[in-house]
């Protein structure tokens, strides 16, 4: 499920994104605005991130080799990052660089197409709200009662909250570009434009700071969730069973590493104790469908000096 409503939420980005970058370079083509070409910059990143996203979900596909045991599913988490690399370069830093020129050399929009810049951006608008609606339906499906800002701090999908914040700062940037085109065309100072630009600038990098820092953390390699963990240890004690120690990974967004140390009587046979692993990982896997490889040590508890 997860996986398919990330896919559905990135085509949904892409289709948007590559219409929107067309018209927004024709307005910018037309009137020359700083905030139109960031703008235009900015939803071709998104484009080239949606992709990468593509890439990286079908690459994460490919069955386990022996030189990579555990399998590619990292591999979403590795294009997560870089479009986090690509949207600060792309389109953030290039957005500073179109408002500090700007800046430098104002100029107002003139011309018949000033009305070009507005109908693209109110056009985009619309689009982009279709965008973050479908990203919000497919989020739902596995958000379950978490708040947004805990469901992209604690998501193992990267994709759903990389589209959730690249669609809400392309929202915000059209308002940001609105905002500048809006007052350049009623007061005549492209000031108005630059300024439009810088926010838009500072927008995706404080945006790329966050999924850099999100996706780095699962790069790293992320233990299951607390509720996850909570069920792997009642599966395994369901048979009054001891935990010594139980260690979670995710070796992918629905792969997951279960290793635990965990005790027998001093006197059980090795077909018991075979019988008994085979038991604890059956019911892991039945708590935690997830689950994919366990590895359970059987050992004698020792009591601590």
């Amino acid at each position: 499920m997860a996986a398919n409503g990330g896919t559905k939420a990135i085509v949904a980005a892409l289709a948007a994104n590559l219409t929107i970058a067309v018209l927004k370079f024709v307005a910018f083509i037309l009137t020359l605005s700083s905030s139109m070409l960031a703008e235009a910059i900015h939803s071709v990143a998104d484009s080239g991130n949606q992709i990468l996203l593509l890439v990286g979900g079908k690459r994460a596909q490919r069955a386990a080799s022996p030189q990579h045991p555990f399998g590619y599913g990292r591999e979403r988490y590795i294009y997560a990052f870089i479009v986090s690399i690509v949207l600060f370069s792309v389109g953030g830093l290039f957005a500073l660089f179109e408002a500090w020129e700007k800046l430098q050399h104002p100029h107002a929009i003139e011309g018949d197409f000033w009305w070009v810049p507005l109908a693209v951006l109110i056009g985009a608008i619309i689009a982009e709200s279709f965008s973050f609606r479908t990203a919000i339906i497919e989020s739902n499906h596995i958000r379950g009662k978490q708040g947004w800002v805990h469901f992209v701090r604690n998501a193992k999908q990267p994709e759903l909250p990389v589209i959730l914040l690249e669609d809400l700062g392309a929202l915000l940037g059209l308002v940001f570009a609105l905002f500048g085109v809006g007052l350049t065309l009623i007061t005549g100072n492209g000031t108005w434009d630059a300024l439009g630009t810088a926010m838009i600038g500072f927008l995706l990098v404080a945006i790329a700071i966050v999924l850099a820092m999100e996706t780095k953390s699962l790069l790293l390699g992320e233990s299951a969730t607390k509720a996850d963990v909570d069920r792997i240890s009642t599966a395994l004690e369901a048979d009054g069973t001891k935990i010594i120690h139980l260690k979670t990974l995710h070796l992918g967004p629905e792969e997951l590493l279960v290793a635990a140390k965990i005790s027998v009587g001093p006197a059980a046979t090795g077909a018991q104790i075979a019988t008994a692993i085979d038991d604890a990982e059956s019911r892991i896997r039945e708590a935690v469908p997830i689950a994919r490889v366990i590895y359970l040590e059987p050992d004698v508890e020792r009591a601590h000096v």
